[in-house]
């Protein structure tokens, strides 16, 4: 567990079924990955539906539904941000920060 959080620890690998939609990567500035962003994941029409902080790799994951997202990564080194179409199974993202 990440302390003072409720998310799981990031940098672990987990089982994705194939029924089970995983939206997951990594956050980074400059080529080097951010352990102390937060990674937000906002549904469709923009409203926030969870956070986790990224673990000490830069790494993050989400649970979801099948269908369009926006993954928004905040950190003290900038802001990066996503919009994708997750598919039952993982789907990758890699977020640089500006």
């Amino acid at each position: 567990m990440t302390a003072g959080c409720g998310a799981p620890d990031q940098d672990q690998d987990v089982a994705v079924g194939s029924k089970e939609t995983v939206i997951e990567g990594r956050v980074l500035s400059g080529g080097e990955p951010v352990s102390s962003a937060y990674v937000r994941l906002l549904n469709d029409s923009g409203e926030f539906t969870a956070e986790v902080p990224t673990g000490g790799t830069g790494n993050f994951r989400f649970f979801a539904a099948p269908g369009s997202w926006t993954v928004r990564a905040l950190s003290a080194s900038g802001t990066g941000e996503q919009k994708l179409t997750a598919a039952a199974g993982r789907n990758a993202v890699t977020l640089e920060l500006a």
